[in-house]
């Protein structure tokens, strides 16, 4: 049995003025809200239960996604008071839950070459053969950059304790593993479709508008 966590809880600043009426999630890409998309990938990628955190607009979110019956996987929410991180509580998800499967990791980080690293919102992580040498890298050289697909194993959970915060950051949790010792899968995947600036919005919906 699989089960997922989303973070659909930040405020989306660098989206302002967008995210002050519309929380992130529900934006498009290609027409379709980003949290429908990348929740019907999980369904097919096997996961059975997804629970999505919310916060910044909650209801909206909530009130797409509802149980979540409509994506073919239950959904559960938990409420973020704040911005606490991505410890606090889209690429090819099907393809990364299967290599995580297969590589008996502790856990895993999606990293990818498209989008490019762009410190400080998107940074680059350093793998060698096949493993996560540096989960936040400082080189400016690698073209790898983090992707927000994680996988977390039970081995991993005592590293959640005492995270210095808040915000709460996973990065944090998944480098003193690497520290001490644990395998960490980076696998790396295709290009993704960022929202990061308004003109994104509009970058990524351009074709399907124009049909």
């Amino acid at each position: 049995m699989k089960h997922a966590v989303v973070m659909a809880a930040g405020e989306g600043s660098r989206l302002r003025p967008l995210s002050e009426h519309w929380p992130k999630p529900v934006l498009p890409i290609d027409g379709r809200p980003v949290i429908a998309t990348l929740l019907r990938e999980l369904a097919a990628a096997g996961c059975t239960l997804a629970v999505v955190v919310t916060g910044h607009l909650a209801e909206q979110v909530e009130e797409l996604v509802g149980d979540g019956s409509g994506f073919g996987l239950q959904v559960r929410y938990a409420r973020q008071p704040g911005v606490l991180g991505s410890a606090d509580t889209v690429g090819d998800v099907r393809r990364f839950v299967e290599a995580y499967a297969a590589s008996g990791a502790a856990g895993a980080l999606a990293v990818r070459r498209d989008p490019p690293p762009d410190p400080p919102h998107r940074v680059a992580v350093r793998v060698v053969d096949g493993l996560v040498a540096k989960v936040i890298d400082d080189d400016p050289g690698n073209p790898l950059a983090a992707a927000p697909l994680w996988a977390f194993g039970p081995e991993l959970e005592p590293f959640l304790v005492g995270l210095p915060g808040p915000p709460f950051e996973l990065a944090d949790a998944f480098d003193r593993a690497v520290q001490k010792g644990l395998e960490i899968a980076g696998i790396e995947i295709g290009k993704t479709r960022d929202l990061t600036h308004p003109v994104d919005l509009v970058n990524e919906n351009f074709p399907y508008l124009g049909s």
